[in-house]
């Protein structure tokens, strides 16, 4: 079974566009949304509305900070993300809330943990930045494979049964073979904002056969999101940032 994981998509409906034309060419089984539909970009009806319909063919879905900030109406963001976070709690309607305030917070099938920050607290949007934090999450789940997004940074990384961690920077389109005995903890980085230096967006595929995740980087209108941003009324910035990758 092949499996499309897609992470923070932040409202970027160009770029989720693009990942999920790009993935229709590698012939998934199924789909796993880890959470951020919402915040930053200019149309989070449109992604929470095509993610429902995912839902209901039977992929998975996850909340995300962003997700849960705008359904309280509050959250831990800075000054650009809260005004894009009290626009999309406008934006949306009362179906597209109760979708996203249904959403579990970690998923859990066969090896693999899902979840849309790290396994040792997902409630409480921990960062996965370096070996330190890749530990803490791979010792609080007994689950083989744990993918995850937040940092917008595609990262993987793997311990052994001797508790020796290592950590790679994944190459786009290389599979890696997620080999036992080690375990793994793959940092999906981000559809909708890329934060690597790097504007194409980023989603991954898990082969469950092969056991080899890739990572693919995929070109979308960058312009036009911008422009969509800029056209709501968001923070310069968050369409500014969208050319740079950061």
């Amino acid at each position: 079974m092949r499996i499309a994981l897609m992470s923070d998509i932040h409202g970027n409906r160009q770029a989720f566009e693009a990942c999920l034309a790009h993935a229709e060419g590698l012939a998934p089984d199924r789909y796993a949304i880890l959470g951020d539909l919402v915040g930053y970009g200019a149309d989070p009806d449109w992604v929470v509305d095509r993610v429902r319909e995912m839902v209901g063919r039977g992929a998975i879905a996850l909340l995300g900070n962003h997700d849960e900030a705008v359904l309280a109406g509050q959250g831990d963001l800075n000054a650009a993300a809260t005004v894009a976070m009290l626009w999309t709690r406008q934006r949306l309607g009362a179906p597209a809330l109760d979708f996203l305030g249904a959403l579990p917070l970690a998923v859990e099938e066969e090896d693999r943990l899902y979840v849309h920050a790290e396994a040792s607290a997902p409630q409480r949007w921990h960062y996965v930045l370096d070996a330190d934090d890749a530990r803490r999450s791979l010792e609080a789940t007994d689950q083989r494979l744990t993918f995850c997004g937040h940092t917008h940074i595609p990262r993987l990384f793997g311990i052994t049964a001797a508790e020796k961690l290592m950590a790679f920077h994944p190459v786009s389109a290389v599979p890696v073979p997620l080999r036992r005995p080690r375990r793994w903890l793959a940092v999906l980085g981000a559809v909708g904002q890329p934060r690597d230096g790097n504007p194409a967006a980023c989603y991954a595929v898990f082969d469950t056969e092969s056991q080899e995740l890739a990572w693919h980087r995929v070109p979308y209108d960058v312009a036009g999101a911008a422009a969509a941003i800029l056209a709501a009324g968001l923070p310069e910035m968050l369409a500014t940032r969208l050319y740079g990758g950061h």
